[in-house]
């Protein structure tokens, strides 16, 4: 089976080239060898190379190092519409969705695939994504995962929570917040996982939520850490109360893969430490 990873350089395309390679032939094109945004460059590609699915992980935006990207709206729609486009050379795409898509302005609780559409984004990156279900509604042959808070090794440890106070606490260094928050968070370990599943088998539905079902807020990863480490960090929040809680029902989705198990709090966060304390020499302190 040949399949194409967009994005294959970002945090979610290297963890699943990693976990995908030696089982399928792979496509991981750079932006530099595919330039999504080439409508025309987009065709010779497919015209040129047989592929059976594509799993969709290029994105502009949705995270605090790109939050003020000007045109993320743009830029990702028209990468997914000059792949889209190109339907008839393929079999199935799966595409990396997002919480966003219901609406960050509120909190969102527990929410459920069929809540969407309740509300419309107004954020570029929620909007875009927003788009691109509404496309895949009456599409064949796309599955939309709603992904939540997806981390892991390889993620950028200098905004992202979990890896930042884990390198924050490696170094010695207080672990900050601007608010504690609750979030739904999925291990890239898993997520790797759930989308081979979605390679094998053909869905019952076009689109799930991705996440765990259970909700953790940050002071208590922050503790974690600290019940791991050496040494203790000094736990610094700025600002008092709960933020908007980002967390889902996976009920879909685990109606699907059924004796699918997710790796438990304590297992991740302590081998995702681990690698860190082993990965030491690759952490840029001056960036944390």
């Amino acid at each position: 089976m040949n399949i194409l990873i967009t994005g294959s350089n970002g945090f979610a395309g290297i963890n699943l080239k990693e976990y995908l390679q030696g089982k399928y032939k792979l496509f991981t094109p750079s932006h530099k060898d595919l330039n999504l945004l080439d409508e025309v460059e987009v065709d010779k590609f497919f015209k040129k190379n047989k592929i059976d699915v594509v799993i969709h992980t290029a994105v502009v935006g949705g995270s605090r190092k790109e939050e003020a990207e000007e045109s993320a709206l743009g830029q990702n729609l028209r990468m997914f519409f000059n792949i889209v486009r190109n339907k008839k050379y393929f079999k199935k795409m799966i595409h990396c969705g997002s919480g966003a898509e219901y609406d960050k302005r509120f909190p969102i609780v527990k929410v459920k695939e069929e809540d969407f559409d309740k509300r419309v984004p107004v954020d570029e990156y929620g909007y875009g994504k927003y788009i691109c279900s509404k496309y895949i509604e009456d599409t064949e042959d796309i599955v939309c995962l709603r992904i939540f808070a997806l981390f892991g090794k390889g993620e950028d440890y200098r905004y992202r929570f979990i890896s930042n106070a884990m390198c924050r606490n490696i170094y010695g260094l207080p672990i900050t917040m601007n608010q504690d928050v609750y979030f739904d968070y999925i291990y890239i370990n898993d997520f790797v996982r759930i989308v081979e599943y979605f390679i094998k088998n053909k869905p019952k539905h076009k689109f799930y939520n991705v996440g765990t079902g259970k909700r953790v807020n940050l002071k208590t990863i922050a503790n974690r850490i600290n019940e791991m480490a050496d040494k203790k960090s000094k736990i610094l929040i700025k600002k008092r109360g709960l933020n908007k809680e980002y967390s889902c029902n996976n009920k879909r989705l685990i109606g699907e893969l059924k004796d699918f198990r997710f790796t438990g709090f304590n297992d991740y966060m302590k081998e995702l430490y681990s690698w860190y304390k082993e990965n030491k020499k690759n952490i840029n302190k001056k960036v944390l």
